[in-house]
């Protein structure tokens, strides 16, 4: 689909969908599910599902060690082969959860990426996206787009600077509208998340049939999920997980872990740096949710109990990534997904916070009304600690990355040469954005010279980049966002020089992108799925459930996308 067909689709389904949405009325009871719980557990496996729901030798002498999820599943179907977004990025993660498109269609790549159509912040963004020039109406010079904690007001705070809040309410207040990239089309209006996205995602649809709708997550930019227009979340909660680590009076971990004083003080600079803080930054969200349940806003305001809510789980993605001086290391024993006893101990956490939320739904008498999602954003890799190649590794001796031997082809915003900038779009994938498109061959060229150096597995361009996503270039006859390179290196290279992580994501690898998927009510008969399917089939799956359209989403019109196969959900969209 070229680029601007789907530019003019997107806006004539905009025009009638709507947002925001009309005055809540709570008809719901039409349809046996109600509300639907959507959680996603950053860096959750299949194999970690099944290795916890069923035990595995060397682990909790064998036995399962996460009763909750695994109580979950006896009412489950548990998809097996389910797949990520690719790139495997958490931002388009999520947008593929809950849109049903890929970035072909919402137009998200990475938190950190690029845009030819946009131009620079007015103010520089907390992380190094450098400010610069915007003139309407005027062609544009592309720019670094950020949507991250680099865009918050104070991304040091934990509520994210945004004005009045309290110690814990970062939300969509904390964003500064300065530090974000500006359209010089729309007479330089700074590119809010929402309308960073291309099309219309479930808490839109929700919303605008009366529904009531909520989100938890990890940055004040991923409001994201309200879609074009904003306006389709009635609450929105984003603690900042890279702020400095505080105290938190008043909340305490499922193990009766107390958040104040710090469980870790020896980690103050984020809470991912520390297997003990990341618990209690995820508690803040969970004890937000146990309010819901109860039909209260996060911080205990009286309201409804939501159709459409969640968070996320930061807890397991750092028991899997973390080396923590002095404390140990996280990951995996071995190529069969083995947790370490950190990582065990963070999974364990999720499981009986999860638990708590459960214990919630039946104490209040909406758990068998309620569909219960657990699914991730991205996968993690690799799980073999065998196979983990930093480069330019620890010793900046290993190799080098695809953006450092392409520099001089780079924008400066781009450049790993920029002493001052933000850095390239590099994890265990490098997407590349050339200052101009017709280097394209003698870049793959270079990289192909240097494949050893890269640790290089498979580069995608020209043909085989448009396979699956739209060309790269301006408008009408390109899409500003799409990567010149993708590269995937092979399995297990992660570029960082850093110490103290053994593993990322964003990837195209299995063990990136082959997440837990799993749906749970009730009244679901038990079993296993084993075909492919895809996290952007969870949106259309949500409103089917809810006795919605799924062609409601733009996505799913756009892409095809399908209901989850083999669940018994309502027929009767409305």
């Amino acid at each position: 689909m070229k680029y601007a067909a789907l530019l003019l689709a997107g806006a004539a389904a905009l025009a009638v969908t709507g947002i925001p949405g009309h005055a809540e009325d709570d008809d719901w009871g039409h349809n046996h599910i109600k509300h639907v719980l959507l959680i996603s557990i950053d860096g959750m496996h299949a194999v970690d599902y099944r290795n916890c729901a069923q035990g595995i030798s060397g682990v909790n002498g064998g036995a399962p060690y996460c009763p909750n999820l695994a109580a979950l599943g006896a009412d489950g179907v548990n998809y097996v082969a389910a797949s990520t977004s690719r790139p495997s990025d958490s931002f388009p993660g999520l947008m593929a959860i809950v849109t049903g498109g890929t970035p072909r269609t919402t137009g998200v790549y990475y938190d950190v990426a690029y845009d030819r159509s946009l131009d620079a912040p007015a103010k520089a963004t907390g992380n190094g996206v450098a400010a610069g020039p915007c003139t309407p109406s005027a062609a544009p010079t592309g720019t670094r787009t950020e949507y991250e904690e680099g865009i918050d007001l104070d991304q040091s705070k934990l509520n994210a600077g945004a004005p009045g809040a309290n110690l814990t309410n970062g939300g969509l207040t904390a964003i500064d509208p300065q530090r974000l990239p500006r359209d010089p089309r729309a007479g330089c209006a700074p590119v809010y998340p929402w309308n960073f996205i291309r099309t219309n995602t479930i808490f839109g649809v929700v919303h605008n049939a009366g529904g009531y709708t909520s989100w938890y997550d990890k940055h004040p930019a991923y409001a994201a999920v309200a879609g074009p227009g904003g306006g389709s979340l009635n609450e929105y909660f984003s603690p900042e997980i890279n702020s400095l680590v505080v105290p938190v009076p008043g909340y305490e971990t499922p193990a009766g872990v107390s958040c104040s004083p710090v469980p870790d003080p020896s980690q103050l600079g984020s809470w991912t740096n520390s297997f003990a803080n990341i618990q209690c930054y995820d508690t803040i969200k969970v004890k937000g949710i146990l309010n819901q349940i109860h039909g209260k806003t996060h911080d205990g305001n009286s309201t409804r109990v939501p159709n459409l809510f969640g968070m996320n789980f930061q807890a397991v993605s750092v028991g899997q990534k973390l080396l923590e001086s002095g404390v140990g290391n996280g990951g995996y024993l071995d190529a069969a997904g083995t947790p370490s006893e950190l990582l065990t101990q963070e999974i364990q956490f999720v499981d009986a916070s999860i638990g708590e939320m459960v214990n919630d739904l039946k104490d209040t008498g909406e758990f068998d009304s309620t569909l219960i999602v657990i699914t991730a954003k991205h996968g993690q890799g690799p799980i073999d600690p065998h196979r983990f190649l930093p480069i330019p590794g620890h010793s900046g001796t290993n190799g080098t990355t695809p953006a450092t031997l392409l520099a001089s082809l780079l924008p400066a915003s781009e450049s790993p040469l920029n002493s001052t900038g933000i850095g390239a779009t590099e994890d265990d994938v490098s997407l590349l954005w050339l200052s101009d498109s017709g280097n394209t061959a003698s870049a793959v060229a270079t990289l192909e010279q240097n494949g050893s150096k890269i640790g290089l597995g498979t580069i995608f361009y020209g043909p085989s980049l448009a396979m699956n996503y739209n060309p790269p270039g301006l408008p009408p006859s390109g899409d500003p966002r799409t990567p010149d390179i993708i590269v995937t290196p092979n399995p297990g290279v992660i570029y960082t020089g850093s110490t103290a992580k053994q593993s990322e994501h964003g990837g195209f690898s299995h063990d990136d992108t082959n997440v837990m998927m799993l749906l749970s009510n009730p009244s679901f008969r038990p079993h296993t799925v084993y075909s492919d399917v895809s996290t952007t089939q969870v949106a259309p799956t949500i409103l089917r459930a809810l006795g919605l359209n799924p062609r409601d989403l733009q996505a799913v019109q756009l892409e095809g996308t399908s209901v989850l196969p083999d669940i018994s959900l309502p027929q009767n969209d409305r």
